[in-house]
């Protein structure tokens, strides 16, 4: 692959799998971090380099971009929590919304030609939470430079290893005899995390992507409270779930949310899951089969699941 590429976000969970697959496919990846000791499990990767930037300073983002034979930057910056605001937190747009617009700008100014933007299945302007609502309106911003040509992912919840979602599930239930579950019966279509880099990797080279949307999911849709009993099967130990009526979840949320540290749940990410994060039966994005990728399913990994697996042991026991 002839290809010079800017990840942004490149050191969390999916931008390592897209990092490293650009660089077993040749291409020369640029991965800025705040702090280059987020990126240390990427140095060993050829054609990898991860230097200390601000991308939020503009002058620092262009310099990334200007001069250097660029051919695409990947955006992968995303938050799950804000502060509330109208019509979303500052979090969320300063993450979901500001920062895409001026990577374009940067793109635009620098001579580079492709943008991929990560957004998230269920993303709409008139969606039931701040965080779809921002996602809606990063997607204009990936699309506010004519000079830009983006592709849009919109991805179900991503598991694999080192994800935040079944392993939260999984850890909560080795420390408790019982987990009281909000929305059990929320829908959700995982999608796995190579399937997504793959996509992300493929898009580069196939003209079709070029303005267009890729929606990313799995072959199988689950209801919350299956997803957290094969957390639990997998990683043996099961534990009795009980799911909590609206006003209780309601109220744990808010309980969550006003810990110290990370929020494990807040109000918002109830609201997201009113509505399904599953593929539309007539949609007209792009999936991941236009993209010659055959979807995996959350069963076929689950068995090898530990939460605690290396990326190549975690990929060589799935059979990738």
């Amino acid at each position: 692959m002839e290809a010079n590429v800017v990840v942004i976000g490149g050191t969390g969970f999916i931008g390592s799998h897209i990092v490293a697959k650009l660089s077993a496919e040749g291409a020369d990846v640029l991965v800025p971090t705040r702090r280059e000791e987020h990126g240390r499990h990427l140095l060993a990767l050829p054609r990898v380099d991860v230097v200390e930037a601000d991308v939020q300073d503009d002058a620092a983002l262009r310099g990334l971009l200007q001069g250097r034979g660029r051919t695409a930057v990947i955006n992968l910056v995303g938050v799950l929590h804000s502060h509330p605001g109208q019509p979303y937190g500052p979090e969320f747009a300063r993450a979901h919304v500001e920062l895409p617009r001026r990577i374009v700008a940067a793109c635009a100014a620098g001579g580079v030609a492709r943008y991929l933007h990560m957004s998230a299945l269920g993303a709409a302007a008139d969606g039931p939470s701040m965080y779809l609502r921002s996602k809606a309106d990063g997607e204009l911003a990936a699309r506010s430079n004519p000079a830009v040509s983006p592709t849009i992912f919109r991805p179900s919840v991503v598991f694999g290893p080192d994800d935040h979602f079944i392993n939260l599930f999984a850890a909560l239930q080795r420390r408790l005899p019982v987990l009281p579950l909000a929305c059990a019966d929320a829908r959700f279509q995982p999608v796995f995390v190579e399937d997504v880099a793959q996509a992300f990797v493929d898009a580069l080279s196939l003209p079709q992507t070029r303005g267009q949307v890729v929606e990313l999911a799995g072959p199988k849709i689950y209801t919350l409270e299956e997803i957290v009993r094969l957390a639990g099967s997998a990683t043996g130990h099961p534990r009795p779930i009980v799911a909590l009526p609206p006003a209780l979840a309601r109220i744990q949320a808010f309980l969550l949310e006003h810990m110290p540290g990370t929020p494990l749940m807040s109000r918002d990410n109830l609201d997201s899951m009113r509505r399904d994060n599953v593929l539309a039966p007539n949609t007209q994005a792009l999936v991941a089969e236009d993209l010659g990728i055959p979807p995996t399913a959350l069963e076929a990994v689950a068995p090898h699941y530990t939460g605690r697996l290396r990326n190549d042991e975690f990929r060589s026991r799935a059979g990738r």
